[in-house]
């Protein structure tokens, strides 16, 4: 299960206590490590997941940590690649979550066939493993296919309320869509079928984010399903990215999207650029913390022949939750050392 809410065995175990919250300043990973998505083990050690990249090169990248804020880096998580993608890069956007005694690893990748079909775009994938660590071994085969980069970002979400498991995921100018998981998780459950969610807004108003939406999250609180979700282009040298929220009473939706600006969490400062792609994860005392990437204004790129904005950093910041909305207390990144969250130990 993913780990969103404080583990139970770390409450009951009556030997725990609660740490003194470490001082970090962001950001807490100093690499490019975009998209990144964390889970809590039952052990209490919190995993992150991010799209390929690093030196050497990792198809999915991973680190993990005791308090959120230190992190140190793993080996490849998934160091074969499937054979339908085994001459492709464009490994993205992973997602983690257990199920029983095994983990399972969603992501989305380029097949082989679009080397000779510029028609076949991205899939959305799952592989499995023992350990969050992994290695993970893909199932075999694509979860779903399509055109251009319409099929990434996957997100699972375990609702308590119904006692179904959601794979939600989008992008490429098309909508955020949620479908209902197998009970194994390694396929749509049968007779299902997707829903659209949050949809882009079609305009050629340049400070408008939602021209493109991707990169869902969803958490429950207070009786309501909160989807996070970023636009509109994450790099570059056009690079003009956020984070955003819309809400529902269901898992499925309708989900309110309220009128710019008040639908931002997060938006670029001077420092940072294009702050976007969360995961959002609460500590031992019940605080809502967000991880997310953007892209250091000192330092936009990891070699001086790459495109500016492509190296995107992993920050750390809290969300505050006004009115029943979250968002960063200052709309923009922190730059100056922060109490982090309280973790149990």
């Amino acid at each position: 299960m993913k780990a969103l809410f404080l583990g139970l065995g770390l409450l009951l175990t009556g030997c725990a206590t609660m740490a003194p919250p470490p001082t970090y300043t962001n950001p807490v990973i100093d690499a490019d490590f975009p998209d990144p998505a964390v889970v809590r083990a039952e052990d209490g050690t919190f995993y992150v997941y991010a799209t390929q990249g690093g030196e050497p090169m990792r198809n999915i990248q991973a680190a993990r940590s005791q308090d959120l804020a230190r992190w140190e880096p793993l080996a490849d998580v998934l160091p074969v690649k499937p054979g339908w993608a085994s001459r492709t890069q464009d490994f993205w956007a992973p997602d983690v979550v257990r199920r029983g005694n095994r983990w399972l690893l969603y992501y989305s990748a380029k097949p082989d066939a679009a080397l000779t079909d510029d028609k076949r775009g991205l899939c959305l994938a799952v592989a499995t493993a023992s350990r969050p660590e992994g290695p993970f071994t893909d199932k075999g085969s694509p979860l779903l296919c399509g055109e251009s980069f319409v099929n990434i970002d996957p997100f699972v979400f375990d609702d308590s309320a119904t006692g179904k498991t959601w794979l939600y995921w989008g992008s490429g100018f098309g909508p955020i869509k949620v479908q209902e998981l197998s009970v194994d998780g390694l396929g749509f459950a049968a007779g299902s079928k997707p829903v659209e969610l949050v949809s882009v807004i079609r305009t050629e108003d340049a400070r408008e984010y939602r021209r493109l939406v991707e990169g869902a999250w969803v958490t429950a609180r207070d009786g309501w399903y909160y989807l996070f979700f970023s636009g509109d282009n994450c790099c570059g040298p056009k690079a003009h990215y956020a984070t955003m929220v819309a809400r529902s009473r269901s898992a499925t939706g309708p989900f309110e999207v309220r009128d710019r600006p008040l639908y931002l969490v997060l938006e670029a400062s001077q420092r940072w650029v294009a702050p976007g792609h969360n995961s959002v994860i609460r500590d031992d005392k019940g605080t809502d913390w967000i991880l997310y990437h953007a892209v250091d204004a000192r330092r936009p790129r990891t070699n001086s022949s790459d495109d500016m904005n492509t190296r995107r950093v992993m920050l750390l910041d809290r969300l505050e939750w006004v009115d029943g909305w979250p968002r960063i207390r200052a709309l923009s990144p922190t730059e100056t050392a922060q109490p982090g969250p309280v973790i149990r130990r």
